[in-house]
């Protein structure tokens, strides 16, 4: 029995001391990302062959329009507004949004369904520090879009390492749960196609954030993809990553002459998969 309680001991010892240091790694990625662009370093120009290697990336004007708050209120859920549409044909096949200066730049990247001229989405996504904010459109032909934002940073901790609100067992408890309202339309939206609000409840733990009560790095815990179809039709699919915000929240049309419910599968790098159907409810 003392034997097997020093072994108890010690593994609790060993498991303390490796999240520790894989917590100490993480905050490091996090603060070098910050140093980087002190020194000039981790720029679009370097980050740009990495994401889409050599190709061409035109100016995004008159096709996309990028909307991000200069100073934003809570660098923990930066609210970001993504449109574009094409008038001679072509459709958009995908959108990726970028965060210059976050340890993980590459925040989102949406695969389009078939045959949508125009999008309209809106997301939340952290933000490390000061950055430009990045919108870049593939058009059906391959040909690349962009729209740029820079994004002051408003002070205080740094969204990489910031804690998640409330406590594990209440984050645990809601993981998963979903929602979907109706929102006031806006511009050019039209009496068969109404915005819509999706909220999910998920941490999206970054791994480089402190557990306040255990004094041991939360393990990473991130969405890596969110399926949206309504009916049998494909609205987007998105690969996540640990920019997106704490309980994230997607705004995205729907047509209201379509199926009347959306499915919807939330993946996370535990593998666990939950899947939704949501009533597209009458009414704002």
């Amino acid at each position: 029995m003392p034997n097997n309680k020093k072994r108890s001991d010690f593994s609790a010892l060993y498991a303390r001391r490796l999240s520790i240091l894989v917590g100490v790694v993480a905050v490091l990625v996090c603060a070098l990302s910050a140093e980087r662009a002190v020194a000039g370093e981790g720029t679009w120009n370097g980050l740009s062959g990495d994401i889409f290697g050599s190709r061409t990336i035109h100016n995004g004007q008159g096709i996309v329009k990028l909307g991000a708050p200069t100073r934003p209120e809570d660098q923990r859920a930066v609210p970001v507004s993504i449109d574009a549409q094409f008038n001679d044909g072509r459709t958009v096949k995908s959108v990726t949004l970028v965060v210059d200066e976050n340890p993980m730049p590459v925040a989102e990247v949406f695969t389009m369904g078939a045959n949508q001229r125009s999008v309209s989405l809106k997301t939340k996504v952290r933000l490390n520090q000061q950055t430009d904010v990045r919108a870049i459109v593939e058009a059906s032909d391959g040909e690349l879009y962009m729209a740029s934002r820079l994004v002051k940073f408003a002070g205080g901790q740094a969204a990489c390492a910031a804690p998640p609100t409330g406590n594990p067992e209440e984050i645990a408890a809601n993981m998963g749960k979903m929602s979907l309202e109706r929102v006031a339309a806006e511009g050019n939206a039209t009496s068969i196609v109404q915005p819509v609000r999706l909220k999910i409840s998920h941490p999206n733990h970054t791994g480089m954030a402190l557990d306040q009560q255990t004094l041991l790095y939360i393990p990473l815990r991130m969405i890596t993809e969110l399926e949206v179809r309504q009916g049998e039709v494909k609205l987007f699919d998105m690969k996540g990553s640990i920019s997106i915000s704490e309980n994230p929240v997607f705004e995205f049309p729907v047509s209201l002459i379509g199926a009347d419910a959306l499915k919807v599968v939330l993946k996370d790098s535990e593998g666990t998969e939950w899947v939704r159907v949501l009533p597209i409810h009458a009414g704002s």
